[in-house]
């Protein structure tokens, strides 16, 4: 372990390595240069004259936002000598188990090229790239034969691996309370008990004025409500990310939402990050993607089926052909225990100096992949910005609900912090359903997969993401999981099979977000 200072010492060297070369950095340095030319600046006080004039043209909010930004992102700090994997994952067994599963994902995408005879990229012919242009903004018009692509795996696939995870050093007496959990995931990490919880969202407890709360007793919601628009706009106009994150864990006004996300999120939509989207669109008009066609699939399967989405199709398309051609994405390969998928140049199999990250941006998308965006479309219309937002989103939460680490945020960690919470607090409903075959994490799990997109009326979606940025953590979603299963308890009580109970929590559509989360952190005896 580090001391706190060298932690401080490092942290702080990460931070400014990763801003320099940044469209900020070179965007301070223009106006720092441009300063020098103004009356007021004098020789005599150059650098404190400049500093105050960044500081007045509100530079030093933009930077204090984009430091708060990587510290928000950055792995906790480990000593300079340790192995860069150890950075990324610390668990050896965990680490081999996200390079296994990796391979198996790829040698899926592999073996489809194969069996269909189409390339992994080829370059589109003129005539192919003219057209797709002209379609660009109504590519939902377009039905190809998608019949012979498959998802490279779904979520029912991933739960398998995790539930045959096991740490090769665990002795079971040495945590004999980990010894009594009776769920699926067999793999003792550190999770909250429901105490931690409350200390950790004590900002939702039921004397806490909420947005998603209709029958607040000691304060009329519209007297909030009007009151937490105000501080909004007041927090708006302050351009602090760090405020904005405070601020939205009391929820985000409908009219305010899309512009607090974006400052909680840095971002900006400069000329220069519109200019760089436009250059991921010419990416994916010159060259075609097998991914791409895993993408199309996946729109079709989900959100064109969607009561709430089926309208955004078009956007779907255009943000997530973008996203598999950025290469700044491979980034946050840097705290994430995957890495990105190799493919190699045709004829040069086995040679790694002819190794290809393939897609781009190092992602393979999988079945339901497409409602991570669908929901920020109600947000933004804005193409580029709609896409920058989507991106950090992915870089800080989503990637985490599809790979295998130890990560408190971690799909892993998710999964057994919704069985100990409902074993736990719920004991009567857990053994039951577990004795009738009906395991509640094999139903759970597709929510949390997804982060309940697809599975909750997105007004009450956006509330909980709201919380997830808020508390920059994935958490919740486990707390709200367990939450519905209580709300649906006496229901569940009665069924007698896995179909059954699968019946009963089949429709979270009518469900109220906000409530169901007091009720069970709040109202729960412990």
């Amino acid at each position: 372990m580090l001391d706190q200072d060298t932690a401080l010492s490092v942290t702080i060297a990460q931070i400014v390595q990763r801003l320099q070369g940044t469209g900020l950095c070179s965007r301070l340095e223009r106006q720092a240069q441009l300063s020098l030319h103004r009356s007021d600046i004098k020789t005599e006080s150059l650098k404190e004259d400049v500093k105050e004039f960044l500081k007045t043209a509100g530079w030093e909010k933009k930077l204090q936002n984009a430091v708060y930004r990587e510290l928000s992102v950055l792995p906790s700090p480990s000593h300079p000598a340790a192995p860069a994997e150890h950075i990324k994952e610390p668990l050896a067994y965990m680490r081999r188990a996200q390079a296994s599963w990796e391979k198996r994902v790829l040698k899926s995408l592999n073996s489809m090229c194969t069996e269909i005879s189409i390339p992994l990229a080829r370059k589109r012919p003129v005539d192919e790239q003219k057209e797709l242009l002209s379609k660009w903004n109504e590519m939902g018009t377009d039905e190809p034969d998608l019949s012979l692509f498959r998802p490279v795996y779904a979520p029912k696939d991933f739960l398998e691996v995790l539930i045959n995870l096991r740490n090769p050093n665990y002795d079971s007496s040495d945590q004999p309370s980990f010894s009594s959990h009776l769920g699926l995931i067999q793999i003792p990490l550190q999770v909250k008990d429901i105490s931690e919880l409350k200390d950790y969202f004590s900002e939702l407890d039921l004397k806490t004025g909420q947005l998603g709360i209709d029958d607040s007793t000691h304060v009329p919601p519209e007297l909030f409500e009007n009151e937490h628009v105000r501080i909004g706009k007041k927090v708006l106009s302050e351009q602090d990310s760090a405020a904005a994150q405070q601020y939205v864990r009391q929820g985000c006004p409908t009219a305010l939402r899309a512009e607090l996300w974006a400052l909680m999120l840095n971002i900006s939509n400069h000329p220069e990050d519109i200019l760089y989207y436009e250059q991921l669109k010419s990416n994916v008009i010159q060259h075609d993607l097998l991914a791409d066609s895993l993408i199309y699939k996946d729109v079709k399967l989900t959100a064109s089926n969607d009561d709430y989405y089926f309208v955004f199709e078009d956007y779907l398309y255009q943000v997530l052909l973008c996203f598999s051609r950025d290469t700044s994405v491979l980034e946050h390969f840097a705290y994430n225990s995957a890495s990105p998928p190799k493919s190699y140049i045709r004829g040069k199999l086995g040679l790694e100096e002819y190794a290809v990250v393939y897609p781009p941006n190092g992602v393979i998308p999988f079945h339901g992949f497409s409602m991570y965006v669908a929901p920020l479309c109600f947000l933004y219309n804005e193409p580029s910005k709609l896409y920058q937002v989507f991106r950090e989103m992915y870089v800080r939460f989503f990637f985490r609900l599809h790979s295998i680490s130890s990560h408190r945020s971690g799909i892993v960690s998710l999964c057994l912090l919704f069985e100990s919470l409902l074993q736990t607090h719920l004991p009567q409903l857990f053994y039951h359903l577990r004795e009738i075959g009906a395991q509640p994490l094999r139903i759970s799990f597709k929510w949390m997969v997804r982060a309940f997109s697809g599975y909750l009326a997105t007004d009450q979606l956006l509330l909980l993401w709201d919380r997830i940025l808020g508390y920059n953590s994935l958490e919740i979603l486990a707390v709200l999981a367990v939450a519905v299963f209580a709300f649906r308890a006496v229901n569940l009580m009665e069924v007698t099979s896995l179909a059954a109970a699968e019946a009963v929590l089949a429709d979270l559509s009518t469900l109220k977000v906000m409530p169901l989360l007091q009720i069970f952190l709040f109202a729960t005896v412990t």
